[in-house]
């Protein structure tokens, strides 16, 4: 039996105004998705808990059968084992992102632009990234090249109890409101990200940034704190071996963790501008080299629903559907193996929000020459109007997996 898991990151939705009505999933052409929902099982699935942060971490986790209630230690240890940066058990790792403020005098009184600013490129990013490791690494403190605006800082022996907030939840707010307050740790963080904003409002590459209408990447956003976790390998808990396809480091560090292999693909962004094709080539080479477990990520989904931008989440959709999930399914066809594919995003991220929410989302598992068929295309509503709903979404890998 071969396993693919197509995860669109962020594709559930609400029906919104400007797609008359639909959700991304409804108003998207999507005939590959549709085509396993209507010859598969179609159901809901939680994968966020009422008690745990409504983040990607905690929602892979559960998507990859893992209790996060057991397993989760914070979301910037996971992203830094994709990195590659090696942790010690008395560190605490922050993500650092690098985000656009409004360049208000007061730093308090600034307005949250963008969690991404304007999705900086690497080349660009990493030299804000060193300007701020130059000015506040220090012995037991450094700051860690990520990808675009997704960064990584880590600090040793220091306890941090204190819960950041992230920037993608705040977008348009005021940071006053959510900045970390009182003495000790909490308040070194904040002397931190005030004294980036002084470092960074004034970089050259900055100022070169908004002569060209971009916004500037003037301050670093510190949030998702958390120590090296401690995860049981795929294999031992599933008897396969297996691989990830993804651009973003919060998935490459739970394949790290999982023991699972991390295939690296040119051109793959973790946004609406990524290497589609590339993921699917990637995804066949892995079939061919005898592959059982494949794990594929698109980012784009997610990153529209932050933007606001249904019609770029509808496209994203699309090209998942066309440019991905189309040929890898042509593929496992020509193998004559037997093989399930499981259909899902890891939570939703509607656009009317601009953030992540606890929804249940859509989910479906096609099996070839299966006997489940639900009829129905693949989107929230008639995910729903199947009555089949898993409330703990760790349990589902296992459904997926043995049937």
């Amino acid at each position: 039996m071969r396993y693919v898991v197509m995860l669109g990151d962020g594709m559930a939705d609400y029906a919104v105004p400007e797609l008359g009505g639909k959700t991304p999933l409804e108003a998207a052409y999507k005939p590959s998705m549709d085509f396993l929902s209507q010859n598969g099982e179609l159901g809901l699935v939680s994968t966020l808990y009422p008690d745990m942060p409504t983040g990607s971490d905690i929602a892979n986790l559960s998507v990859l059968g893992y209790d996060p209630k057991l397993y989760y230690t914070g979301r910037s240890p996971i992203e830094a084992l994709g990195i590659g940066i090696p942790l010690k058990d008395n560190d605490t790792v922050f993500r650092c992102n690098l985000v656009s403020l409004s360049g208000e005098p007061v730093f308090d009184d600034n307005i949250m632009l963008d969690h991404s600013s304007d999705k900086i490129p690497n080349e660009e990013a990493f030299k804000l990234l060193d300007a701020v490791e130059h000015e506040l690494g220090r012995d037991g403190r450094g700051f860690f090249r990520g990808v675009s605006y997704r960064h990584i800082m880590v600090w040793e022996n220091i306890k941090y109890d204190y819960t950041m907030i992230p920037p993608h939840d705040i977008l348009g707010r005021r940071i006053g409101d959510y900045l970390p307050d009182g003495g000790g740790y909490p308040g070194e963080v904040l002397k931190l990200m005030k004294r980036s904003f002084e470092i960074l409002s004034g970089h050259p590459v900055n100022l070169e940034r908004k002569k060209r209408g971009l916004k500037p990447a003037n301050c670093i956003w510190l949030w998702g704190e958390g120590v090296k976790p401690k995860l049981k390998h795929f294999y031992d808990k599933y008897k396969l071996n297996g691989s990830v396809i993804t651009a973003v480091p919060l998935i490459k560090g739970l394949a790290a963790g999982l023991g699972l292999k991390s295939i690296e693909v040119t051109g793959a962004t973790g946004d609406f501008h990524t290497n589609y094709a590339g993921k699917a080539a990637a995804a066949i080479d892995a079939l061919d080299g005898g592959e059982r477990f494949i794990f594929i990520h698109v980012e784009a989904p997610d990153e529209c629903g932050h933007d606001g931008d249904a019609a770029l989440k509808v496209k994203s959709i699309e090209k998942i559907d066309n440019e991905i999930l189309a040929p890898v399914m042509d593929k496992l066809e020509s193998l004559n193996e037997d093989y399930r594919i499981l259909l899902m995003p890891d939570h939703a991220t509607p656009l009317e929000k601009r953030t992540h929410t606890p929804d249940p989302v859509p989910y479906a598992i096609y099996e070839k020459n299966g006997k489940t068929k639900s009829r129905l295309s693949y989107n929230e509503k008639n995910a729903a109007d199947t009555k089949v709903y898993m409330p703990r979404g760790h349990e589902l890998m296992a459904r997926f997996i043995n049937g």
